[in-house]
Order: structure tokens, then C-alpha cells, then sequence
């Protein structure tokens, strides 16, 4: 299983519900359409800061969901939104717990 972490800053906060909403509507199908996708998560730490995590099965998978992201932001003309280009962590987990089922 591999994770990719997207941090993005500097997000223009009068849009920001507009980009949560684009995101769960445009982006989000689209990530579940490619190979090995496990899930992702939006994140908003306030302060004009959102980080996502996407999770695949493979290193390429998690690749291609960042080529993915990318052409999003460009199509959904976004790049005011998100001035900055984000800050990208991608790995392979090591650990991970769901929780116990009695």
C-alpha cells in the first residue's frame, strides 16, 4: 500500500468551500476510476492550509493519482484558489490499523 500527501498553502479561504465542493464532485470519481485506489482524504488544517492523502496499492498507482490531481487543478481552473504548487510526499505505508471488531 502506498500514500500520497498533498499540502497545499495559501488557499484563497473566500473559495475554499467552493474548491472542498469541486473536489468531492470532480476529483474524487476520478480517483476512484484508477487502478488500485484504497481512498482519500481532504484535509483542512485552517489557516489557508488543506493537505489530501491518497492511498493506492502500488507506487505507480499513487503516481498516476498525482498526474491526476495536477491536470485537475489546471482543468477546474483553480490556480487562484491554489497559488502555490503543493508540497507532495509519497511512500509506501509501513504501518497501518483499522479498528477491532468485537
Amino acid at each position: 500500500m502506498f500514500a500520497t500527501i498533498r499540502r497545499y498553502e495559501s488557499i484563497d479561504n473566500t473559495r475554499a468551500d467552493d474548491l472542498v465542493k469541486k473536489a468531492d464532485e470532480t476529483l474524487v470519481p476520478s480517483l476512484r476510476e484508477l487502478p488500485g485506489f484504497s481512498g482519500y482524504y481532504l484535509i483542512d488544517t485552517g489557516n489557508g492550509v488543506m493537505s489530501s492523502v491518497s492511498v493506492f496499492d502500488t507506487p505507480e498507482h499513487a503516481d498516476e493519482s498525482t498526474r491526476v490531481a495536477s491536470d485537475w487543478v489546471r482543468e477546474q481552473k483553480l490556480d487562484e484558489v491554489l497559488p502555490n504548487e503543493p508540497k507532495i510526499t509519497t511512500g509506501e505505508v509501513v504501518v497501518s490499523s483499522e479498528p477491532v471488531t468485537a
